[in-house]
């Protein structure tokens, strides 16, 4: 069984910033792709932020240049530090892994969410 458990979410002003963690736990072979998602309320989720297993990243233009990821492989982490937050970042931020457990194929794997909230 493979977990990810997210942390780091809360209430912060326009322009400070946060750092959110997630951490994989259970019966893993390898990690590919890990990434953070938000979703806004009754809206699809979007990525935020991806970074394959050597360290290339993606982001969309919404986060360039404020938001950086980062992952540990050796504690099967990932990091989102987001930096001059604005009020429309305010969302649930969701860590996503694509893990080997040792089948066929690897599996995606969803955190439980954490909420970020940021006020004017």
């Amino acid at each position: 069984q493979v977990q990810l458990v997210e942390s780091g979410g809360g209430l912060v002003h326009a322009g400070g910033s946060l750092r959110l963690s997630c951490a994989a736990s259970g019966s893993i072979f390898s990690i590919n792709t890990m990434g953070w998602y938000r979703q806004y309320v009754g809206k699809q989720r979007e990525l935020v932020a991806s970074i394959t297993s050597d360290g290339s990243t993606n982001y969309p233009d919404s986060v360039k240049g404020r938001f950086t990821i980062s992952r540990d492989n050796a504690k099967n982490t990932v990091y989102l530090q987001m930096n001059s937050l604005k009020p429309e970042d305010t969302a649930v931020y969701y860590c996503n892994a694509e893990i080997d457990v040792g089948g066929p194929v690897p599996y995606d794997y969803w955190g439980q969410g954490t909420h970020v909230t940021v006020s004017s």
